[in-house]
């Protein structure tokens, strides 16, 4: 792997979900999502929206689909409970959802608050009946996400991709 490879998988993430015909990305601020926001808010063909709370994130892309687009929702695995009972309208309402999650409370954190909910990301999401895939390296990114983007916008599955820590590092605390 070249030394720059840690560091352009964000750029071709975000190619990866333009090519894809992402045209909205509802996001709570977070530096394991930096480069994607950027791009998006420097993109003219789309809408960045900032969220105050993640769960806006899942009403915002049901819309998108009832307008007929392709949106995704960014946050931090701390904000996945806060979504809890918005998801449960993706398997009600049947429309797809993508969302990346940057994982915290895992490998290698050093803030004793984010263990809580990033040890229950996962099985938060699967209760819910969100499809959970992991990206542990930049190697593995474009092919989760575009798994992702299959079951999401051919099979009509809310998928989640869990951004590790092993991948987007860890913060200090």
């Amino acid at each position: 792997m070249s030394a720059s490879a840690p560091t352009a998988w964000p750029d071709a993430l975000y190619d990866q979900l333009r090519a894809a015909g992402i045209t909205q990305f509802a996001y709570v601020p977070d530096a394991g999502h930096k480069v994607l926001i950027d791009r998006a808010l420097g993109d003219p063909e789309v809408h960045a929206v900032p969220l105050t709370t993640e769960e806006e994130g899942v009403a915002m892309l049901a819309g998108a689909d009832l307008g007929g687009a392709r949106g995704v929702l960014l946050m931090q695995s701390s904000g996945v409970g806060n979504c809890i009972n918005l998801l449960s309208l993706t398997a009600g309402c049947r429309f797809p959802l993508l969302t990346l999650v940057s994982m915290r409370g895992e490998f290698g954190e050093g803030n004793p608050w984010q263990f809580p909910m990033g040890q229950a990301t996962t099985k938060v999401l699967e209760a819910m009946g969100v499809i959970v895939l992991r990206a542990e390296t930049a190697a593995e990114v474009t092919t989760t996400v575009a798994a992702a983007l299959t079951m999401a916008f051919q099979s009509g599955q809310a998928v989640a991709v869990l951004l590790t820590q092993r991948l987007i590092g860890a913060k200090k605390f």
